[in-house]
């Protein structure tokens, strides 16, 4: 059972004051309360766990702008030329003026956010690195590798240099 189940059934069942059992539990009364009026509010559903994600965000670029950069995007890239975020920021800054246009950065998001860019990291991750590390120290180690060169002559030749430590 759920601590907002078992505080439910307390005030309601077994009828104590919601100041006790906040006491008790060791929640605050404010949430007691809330749980209770959600409870008679919606019965069992109301006390499952809700999400805390706000409904809205004031400082979401607008979804008309967001359609509007999709679709320069589109035209660029039928028309042939560069579609990138900054020359989106362009067209929209001589649309709008300056002060309508989002920064670079959310013209990117926004292409990414909706599918139209596949962003490459610029470098490996750490990751992906290979490290040699001996087996025991002080190991011998011994490395060669073979390079295929074509030489002034038709046939072909190779390369082959090796590394020994000891």
């Amino acid at each position: 059972m759920s601590l907002a189940r078992l505080v439910v059934t307390a005030v309601r069942i077994e009828g104590r004051t919601k100041a006790e059992v906040s006491r008790d539990y060791g929640v605050s009364p404010r949430w007691v309360f809330e749980l209770c009026r959600r409870f008679d509010a919606e019965g069992e559903d109301g006390l499952e766990p809700r999400s805390r994600r706000p409904w809205r965000s004031a400082l979401r670029t607008p979804i008309e702008v967001e359609d509007e950069i999709v679709e320069l995007r589109k035209g660029l890239l039928d028309q042939g030329l560069d579609a990138g975020a900054h020359t989106i920021a362009v067209h929209l800054a001589r649309r709008h003026g300056e002060a309508g246009v989002p920064s670079v950065a959310t013209i990117w998001r926004i292409l990414v956010r909706r599918g139209f860019v596949t962003p490459h990291p610029q470098k490996r991750p750490r990751s992906s690195f290979v490290r040699f590390a001996a087996d025991l120290p002080n190991e011998r180690v011994n490395a060669s590798s073979a390079v295929r060169q074509s030489l002034i002559r038709p046939e072909s030749s190779s390369v082959l240099s090796s590394l020994a430590t000891g």
